[in-house]
């Protein structure tokens, strides 16, 4: 057997086995409800494009609506919690998510945010085209948080997810990557710890520089804190908002 033809087997192998994984994924989303979809099986009411997507509080005034917006692709860099947090906000308020491309996500964390773990779901490896992955999730869950694995995604490709995102009213924040003209980038940077001492101590809270930059507007920035609190966490704003751009990370969430 030739070198192109042992080629062409493993080419059409890898592509019987990415079906097979897609029909899987879109027989799993049949089974979640659509959205709005009531108990008594109701057609779902059409989605408001100008609907947010619940926040931790302390994000909200950081963010054009206070929330995120329906059918809108949102670029994010920085620490991950703050992604566990919009998890548990969207899911704690009946929403469904996902998490795909990002192994070893902190679910723990995201459940002591109150995240509804039976409202996220998790697939930590998508295969080699996530994108083709988030593509498919948006039929049925409100929040994707993709991570694309340092890829930069071609404009013309960008255009048709979110042209996608924005015809079912789903939210996709992606991450590890790069997405041209994405509706809003956002950032935040870990600002420093309290509790902690020279190897002793409990971690009492975590400051996060937050900043986030609408297309259509100038970047507002703030400081988050974090506070354990028997079991769950509080998010409590520090200071007042922002919005002169003069925290470093505004350069680095509009760039």
């Amino acid at each position: 057997m030739g070198a192109d033809t042992l080629y062409e087997v493993e080419r059409q192998r890898r592509e019987t086995e990415r079906q097979r994984k897609l029909a899987e994924l879109r027989r799993r989303m049949a089974a979640v409800p659509s959205r709005g979809e009531s108990s008594a099986g109701r057609r779902p009411a059409a989605r408001d494009q100008r609907e947010t997507l619940p926040v931790p509080p302390a994000l909200a005034d950081l963010l054009p609506g206070g929330g995120l917006g329906a059918g809108t692709v949102v670029s994010y860099t920085g620490a991950r919690s703050l992604l566990a947090g919009m998890l548990a906000a969207a899911t704690a308020h009946g929403k469904h998510a996902a998490v795909a491309g990002l192994p070893g996500f902190g679910l723990l964390a995201a459940a002591e945010m109150g995240a509804e773990l039976g409202r996220l779901a998790v697939i930590p490896e998508p295969g080699p085209d996530p994108v083709e992955i988030a593509a498919v999730l948006l039929d049925g869950i409100d929040l994707i948080v993709l991570g694309l694995r340092g890829a930069s995604v071609p404009p013309s490709r960008a255009r048709v997810i979110a042209a996608r995102a924005r015809a079912k009213g789903a939210t996709l924040v992606v991450t590890d990557g790069h997405w041209p003209d994405a509706t809003v980038r956002m950032d935040a940077r870990i600002a420093g710890y309290a509790g902690l001492g020279a190897g002793h101590g409990r971690l009492r809270s975590f400051c996060l520089d937050v900043a986030a930059a609408h297309r259509a507007g100038p970047p507002r920035c703030g400081r988050i804190e974090l506070r354990p609190n028997g079991g769950r966490v509080d998010w409590c704003t520090v200071g007042g908002e922002q919005t002169s751009g003069d925290l470093s990370v505004a350069r680095g969430a509009v760039s």
